[in-house]
């Protein structure tokens, strides 16, 4: 029984565990099978490809399948808490690796589902101990949070012109010049914002010339204006992290980054731990 529960126990630090250099092999391996499987996948749907060598294709991804579904019970068999482990994030990305194999024997599409297997590559960063690297994500959330009023608000004014200029261009161009109906005016305005210009569909008259001319030149003048809502909220969630001092006596915040004393109740001050 204790050689049982050893075994478990090394199989768990393998399986679960990046710190040591059978952990580390494991993962490697793993990420490397993942990615092949993947390869695997995106040469099936090229058709020149699907149709020489479809069996073969077949019989590999069954291959990876089964070693998946192992890998799969292993981690269920090791796992302290097999229930917390085949809910948690991991645990149903693992799972879903394994479906779209089987769906495959009676829906041969479900078998491009396979490409889901790229979400475990998120395995990486426990492997190549990026944790640090994630943690300066909270700067660009912080700044996604702060900017999402103005963004909205933007977004609200973009809307509201290209919904005018849609609607001049059906009035000016009208169906004969391809302005068949409002939302087709709306959408050759989207594109015309954007400078995206696909040309399926241009004004004629020369009015219609001159209104496409100032949506164009209005596009290069707001193309900017998200980038720079983003960057200065990020600038400031950058700037708050270094000025958050908390006291631990009044627990007033936003301090000097060097200071030294609380500007309230005059307490030192104590950096948070990193």
């Amino acid at each position: 029984m204790d050689s049982n529960n050893d075994w478990r126990q090394r199989l768990y630090v393998m399986v679960f565990q990046s710190d040591t250099a059978a952990g580390r092999r494991f993962d490697g391996i793993l990420l490397l099978t993942i990615l092949a499987s993947l390869v695997i996948v995106m040469l099936d749907s090229i058709d020149q490809i699907h149709q020489n060598y479809a069996d073969v294709l077949a019989y590999i991804e069954w291959g990876f399948t089964i070693i998946f579904a192992i890998e799969y019970g292993l981690r269920l068999y090791c796992s302290p808490k097999p229930l917390r482990y085949a809910f948690s994030f991991y645990g149903l990305v693992d799972l879903l690796a394994i479906v779209p194999g089987i769906l495959a024997l009676y829906y041969s599409d479900a078998q491009y589902l396979l490409i889901i297997r790229i979400i475990r590559m998120l395995r990486i960063f426990r492997v190549l101990k990026l944790g640090p690297y994630l943690k300066q994500a909270n700067y660009l959330m912080s700044a996604l949070r702060g900017s999402k009023q103005k963004i909205v608000v933007f977004l609200v004014s973009v809307c509201t012109l290209v919904t005018v200029f849609g609607t001049l261009m059906y009035v000016i161009e009208g169906p004969e010049h391809g302005f068949t109906s409002i939302p087709k005016g709306i959408y050759w305005a989207i594109v015309t914002l954007t400078t995206v210009g696909f040309g399926d569909i241009v004004p004629k008259t020369p009015l219609g010339q001159v209104i496409s001319s100032l949506v164009m030149i209005t596009g290069y003048s707001i193309i900017a204006v998200p980038t720079g809502i983003f960057t200065a909220e990020l600038a400031n969630a950058m700037r708050g992290e270094q000025l958050q001092h908390d006291c631990p006596v009044c627990k007033k915040s936003s301090h000097e980054p060097n200071a030294a004393f609380c500007s309230r109740c005059g307490n030192g001050l104590y950096r948070k731990a990193e």
